[in-house]
C-alpha cells in the first residue's frame, strides 16, 4: 500500500512539475517585463514592475499588489513564478500583473513609515498610501498600452494593509480590491499586539531584518539577529525583561524604539488603525483571511465589520477559511492534525476570487457571492450569509461551574466559590508543547491536553454534548476576578474535546503523522488580555488585591461546529508564552519594567451568584 501510495505521489509531482515548465515557457514567451520609477506627487519615484500581455487584439486589465517586502525577481529579464500559483489562470486571461516596492523600502525611493496613516485631508503634495496608490494606478492607465482602464489591487498580511489604503485612494479606474489577512490595528489585535499585551516573539523575529534603515534603493536588507537557539520559551526567558529585547535590538530600529513610547492605546496608534479611513470606500471590497491566521485574523474580519457599518453602501464581501496566514494560496486539506476533508484554498480561487476579478475586470457575469462565504470546522461545509455575524446568533451563557464543570444558560447559585492558582513568571505557560524556535502556525488548532495538565491553568468542560452547537461571530469572556497583586494578564481558550475513540477518515488528506486524535483538545479560539486594560485601552487602571474586579473582553470571531458526542472546554491562565510577553504582574510600564518587578500573584475566578464567571459564546439558530 505505501508503494504505491509512495509511486503516486512520484508521478504526480512530476507530472506537475511538467506541468509547471510548460506554464512557465508559456509565461515568459507571452509576457514582457518592464522595470519602472513612477513619480509621486511629491517627487518621490516609486520603483514598479509592469507584466505585459505580448498578446494585442483586446486591452487588457491589471491587477497590482503594492509590497514593502520587495518585487524581486529585479532583472529585467527575470520573471516571477507566477506559472506555480493559481494566478496562472489570470495570466492566460492576459492580465497585466503590476508588483510595487512601497515607498522607502528596497529599490524605491523617499522614507519609510510603518503602518502609516491615512490622510483623508490630503493638501498639495502631501501624500499617504491612498495618494501613492492613486498617482501609481493614474500612470498605469495612461502609459501602459492596451489596457482597459480597470484595475484591482490584493495582496496578504502587509499588502494587505496596502490594498486597504489603495481602496481609499477614490481614482475611477480601481474598481476592485481584495485585502487578503490585511495588517490593521498592531495594538488590538494584529501581529505584534493583542488587547495591549506585546507579542514579542513575533516582533522579535520580524523586526530586527526588516526594520533596518534604508538610506537609499537597495535589493537586500540585513538579515537581523539569531539567538542561536532551538528552543524559544528557555531564549526568550532568559533574556528577560522587555528593555532587554530592547538592548539587543540596538539603536537602528525606529518603529521599535516607537512602540516602547506608546505602552497605551493612544492617538499615535488610533492613527495607525486602518478602519479608520473605511468612510465612502469606491471599489468593491473582498476582504479575505483565515480563521486560525495566528497573525492577522483580527484585520480581515474587523476591516469587513468597520466597512459594514462606516460604508453601508459599498460592494463589501468576505471569504473566512479554516487557513493559516496565506494560506488559501497554497493547500488547504489540513491545518496541523486537523483535516477538513476538502481543499478549500481551491474552492476558493476557483469559485470566489478569480469569478470576483474577472467580473469586475474582465465583465464576465456576477459569481453572485454571498455577504459572507464562512468555513465552518467542526462539521467541516462552507456557509453563505447575508450578514456577519449572522443574524440568528443568539448570545448564550457558558458559566463556569464547580469542580471544572461548564454549564450552558445554568448560572451558579452557591453564594461563594472560586477557583484558583497561582501564576509564576519565571514558569509561564507555554503556547504551545514541544521544542522550536520559531513561532508555529499550528498552534491555532493544536491539542491543548498540555496545558490542563498544569496546575497553573484552570479547565473546565461540558458534560457530553447531546447535540451540534455551532457558534458563528466573537466569543465575549467575562472572567470576575481577585487577585494578590495589581496587574496580571488572563488568557482565555475556547477548546473542542473530541470523543476518545475518534478518528478522521482513511482518505482525507493529513500532515502524514498520524497523531493520536482520541480525546484531542482543540484549541478554537484563545486570546489574551491585558487586565490592567479591562476599563480602558487608552487609561490603563492597577487592580485593587483582594476586590474583586470584572474582566470582559472579546474573541475573534469564530466559525465552529461542536459536534454531537463532543465536549465543549475552557482554560484560563495567566501567561502565554513566548507568544506573548511576560506581564510582571504589578501595575508598571511593561516596557520600563526591570527583572526585578516580576513577581508571582495569586489569581481567583469566582464563580457563585453574585459574581458569576461566563463565556458569552455566538450560538447559531437554526
Amino acid at each position: 500500500m505505501k508503494k504505491i501510495l509512495l509511486l503516486a505521489i512520484t508521478v504526480f509531482s512530476v507530472i506537475t512539475s511538467i506541468a509547471q515548465n510548460q506554464d512557465s515557457i508559456w509565461f515568459v514567451n507571452n509576457y514582457t517585463k518592464v522595470n519602472q520609477y513612477i513619480e509621486m506627487r511629491d517627487g518621490v519615484r516609486l520603483y514598479t514592475s509592469i507584466y505585459i500581455p505580448k498578446d494585442t487584439t483586446s486591452a487588457h486589465p491589471f491587477l497590482m499588489t503594492r509590497t514593502p517586502y520587495s518585487v524581486r525577481p529585479y532583472g529585467e529579464n527575470q520573471f516571477p513564478a507566477i506559472w506555480a500559483t493559481y494566478k496562472m489562470k489570470l495570466a492566460k486571461q492576459h492580465y497585466i500583473f503590476v508588483f510595487q516596492d512601497v515607498r522607502g523600502r528596497y529599490m524605491s525611493e523617499g522614507v519609510f513609515m510603518d503602518v502609516r496613516p491615512f490622510n483623508k485631508n490630503k493638501k498639495g503634495k502631501e501624500t499617504d498610501e491612498a495618494s501613492d496608490t492613486y498617482d501609481t494606478v493614474d500612470w498605469l492607465v495612461k502609459n501602459v498600452k492596451n489596457n482597459n482602464g480597470k484595475l484591482a489591487v490584493t495582496g496578504t498580511s502587509y499588502p494587505g494593509f496596502y490594498s486597504t489604503e489603495a481602496a481609499l485612494s477614490g481614482h475611477p479606474a480601481l474598481v476592485a480590491a481584495s485585502p487578503q489577512a490585511p495588517v490593521t490595528d498592531w495594538f488590538m489585535g494584529d501581529d505584534f499586539h493583542h488587547k495591549g499585551a506585546f507579542f514579542i516573539m513575533d516582533a522579535f523575529s520580524f523586526y530586527p531584518g526588516f526594520g533596518t534603515p534604508h538610506p537609499k534603493p537597495s535589493t537586500t536588507y540585513t538579515r537581523g539577529f539569531s539567538f542561536h537557539s532551538d528552543d524559544n520559551y528557555n531564549a526568550y526567558l532568559k533574556t528577560g525583561a522587555l528593555k532587554n529585547f530592547a538592548k539587543l535590538m540596538g539603536d537602528s530600529i525606529p518603529f521599535w524604539h516607537e512602540m516602547y513610547q506608546h505602552p497605551n492605546y493612544d492617538s499615535w496608534w488610533q492613527e495607525r488603525n486602518a478602519r479608520v479611513g473605511l468612510y465612502n470606500v469606491k471599489p468593491a471590497m473582498l476582504w479575505v483571511g483565515g480563521v486560525f491566521d495566528a497573525e492577522d485574523a483580527y484585520g480581515a474580519w474587523n476591516t469587513f465589520k468597520a466597512t459594514e457599518v462606516q460604508s453601508p453602501q459599498t460592494n463589501n464581501k468576505i471569504v473566512m477559511g479554516p487557513w493559516y496566514h496565506g494560506q488559501w494560496s497554497r493547500e488547504g486539506s489540513f491545518l496541523g492534525n486537523v483535516r477538513y476533508g476538502q481543499n478549500t484554498s481551491q474552492f476558493f480561487q476557483d469559485s470566489i476570487e478569480i469569478p470576483f476579478f474577472n467580473h469586475y475586470l474582465l465583465g464576465t457575469p456576477d459569481p453572485g457571492l454571498s455577504k459572507a462565504t464562512i468555513f465552518f470546522t467542526g462539521e467541516n461545509n462552507w456557509k453563505r450569509f447575508d450578514q456577519w455575524p449572522p443574524k440568528n446568533v443568539q448570545e448564550t451563557n457558558l458559566y463556569l461551574r464547580e469542580n471544572g464543570k461548564l454549564a450552558l444558560g445554568d448560572a451558579p447559585k452557591n453564594a461563594a466559590g472560586y477557583d484558583q492558582y497561582v501564576s509564576d513568571p519565571k514558569h509561564p505557560v507555554p503556547y504551545t508543547d514541544g521544542i522550536h524556535f520559531r513561532r508555529t502556525r499550528e498552534y491555532m488548532t493544536d491539542d491543548q491536553r498540555f496545558a490542563s495538565r498544569r496546575p497553573d491553568v484552570l479547565t473546565y468542560e461540558t458534560d457530553i454534548l447531546q447535540e451540534d452547537i455551532t457558534l458563528a461571530g466573537p466569543v465575549i469572556a467575562d472572567l470576575l476576578t481577585s487577585i494578590s497583586t495589581t496587574d496580571v494578564d488572563f488568557v482565555v481558550k475556547l477548546i473542542d474535546v473530541f470523543p476518545d475513540n475518534f478518528r478522521y477518515p482513511m482518505d482525507w488528506l493529513g500532515n502524514g503523522q498520524n497523531y493520536p486524535m482520541g480525546g484531542y483538545q482543540m484549541l478554537v479560539r484563545g486570546e489574551i488580555m491585558r487586565g490592567k486594560f479591562r476599563n480602558s485601552f487608552e487609561h490603563p487602571e492597577p487592580f485593587v488585591p483582594g476586590q474583586v474586579a470584572e474582566v470582559k473582553w472579546e474573541l475573534p470571531d469564530v466559525a465552529h461546529t461542536f459536534k454531537k458526542g463532543h465536549r465543549i472546554m475552557i482554560q484560563v491562565q495567566s501567561s502565554w508564552f513566548p507568544l506573548a510577553d511576560r506581564n510582571p504582574q504589578k501595575f508598571i510600564n511593561i516596557y520600563e519594567a526591570d527583572d526585578s518587578d516580576f513577581q508571582e500573584a495569586t489569581i481567583r475566578i469566582h464563580r457563585n451568584a453574585t459574581h458569576a464567571s461566563k463565556i458569552i459564546l455566538p450560538v447559531l439558530r437554526k
